[in-house]
């Protein structure tokens, strides 16, 4: 394993050349595989709080940090096949949140709030 650091603007070149996927069904196979990862970081939780009675312990949080990475490298790829690059994504969530923190829309729901 390489001890090269990689920060998440250089993430999506790293890690782009990984991506062997259907290419006419990207955009479903990249939100299905998201999901699907980010069912495992709630399955790793669902174990400790069976097993360690909520106890999250040093090999719990890296454990959970390698299922966090596998939803990382879907977000980037499926930013890429919308058309977007990860620190696009990142502005567009961050002008968002702090439109809603501005107008006292934090809490609550909906999309448009």
């Amino acid at each position: 394993m390489s001890s090269r650091t990689v920060g998440i603007s250089q993430y999506p070149l790293e890690v782009g050349k990984y991506a062997i996927y259907p290419g006419d069904r990207g955009i479903e196979y990249l939100v299905m595989g998201m999901c699907s990862e980010a069912g495992e970081v709630a399955g790793k939780l669902k174990k400790i709080i069976r097993d360690k009675d909520g106890v999250i312990d040093r090999e719990a949080r890296e454990a959970m940090a390698d299922e966090v990475g596998d939803v990382l490298w879907y977000v980037v790829m499926l930013s890429m096949e919308l058309g977007f690059t990860i620190d696009q994504i990142a502005d567009k969530n961050a002008s968002k949140l702090r439109s809603r923190h501005e107008r006292g829309k934090i809490g609550g729901d909906g999309d448009t709030r």
